[in-house]
């Protein structure tokens, strides 16, 4: 074959379709993987304080903290770099799975050697492809207390929420004994 005989992209009259987008409408990537790291932080850190290890150990809320968003920035970190990898959705398992086998086997070889690469490759993909399978499904959940109108308060809740009305006459109340409380404290002076 020449090299005559290839058409090169210049010479059709096709236009080429353009890239996928990597970065979609959710956020980027590294956004994504800083917040879930600075959370996993705060969470590692709650851990930390509630620990019966503290009062041995008075350095071990930070060490939890410090484990738990180096965990979760690792594992964040491989589903996302899978996920533009792929050039899938941000709610495909699939990125879980293989993020969580990636990052897995990363600390495990760090913490554990060969072996712990292996287990905690099975143990991260399968904790952290439940664990976005979860909120997932937590979601829509989530999405609709959110967009409650108003919360209801049981009846026998002491705090009620007051219409316009109400509102109204309780403030003329207030504007009235107002006075009545600066002069009498000032009467007592």
């Amino acid at each position: 074959m020449a090299s005559g005989d290839r058409k090169s992209p210049e010479q059709t009259n096709q236009p080429l379709s353009p890239p996928t987008p990597i970065v979609q409408e959710n956020g980027t990537p590294t956004k994504r993987v800083l917040i879930t790291s600075l959370l996993a932080g705060v969470i590692g850190g709650g851990a930390g304080l509630v620990s019966k290890h503290r009062i041995a150990h008075p350095n071990i809320p930070t060490v939890y903290a410090t484990n738990c968003a180096i965990v979760a920035g690792c594992y964040c970190g491989a589903r996302e770099s899978v996920r533009i990898t792929r050039r899938s959705e941000h709610d495909d398992l699939m990125n879980s799975a293989i993020g969580g086998l990636f990052s897995g086997a990363l600390l495990g070889r760090l913490q554990g050697g060969p072996q712990g690469a292996i287990r905690y490759s099975l143990v991260f993909a399968a904790v952290g492809t439940a664990f976005d399978y979860a909120s997932l499904k937590a979601k829509p959940m989530l999405e609709s207390y959110r967009n409650m109108e108003s919360f209801k308060l049981p009846e026998w809740s002491p705090i009620k929420v007051l219409d316009e009305e109400a509102l109204a006459k309780k403030k003329a109340q207030e504007e009235k004994i107002f006075p009545e409380r600066v002069l009498g404290k000032l009467n007592k002076e």
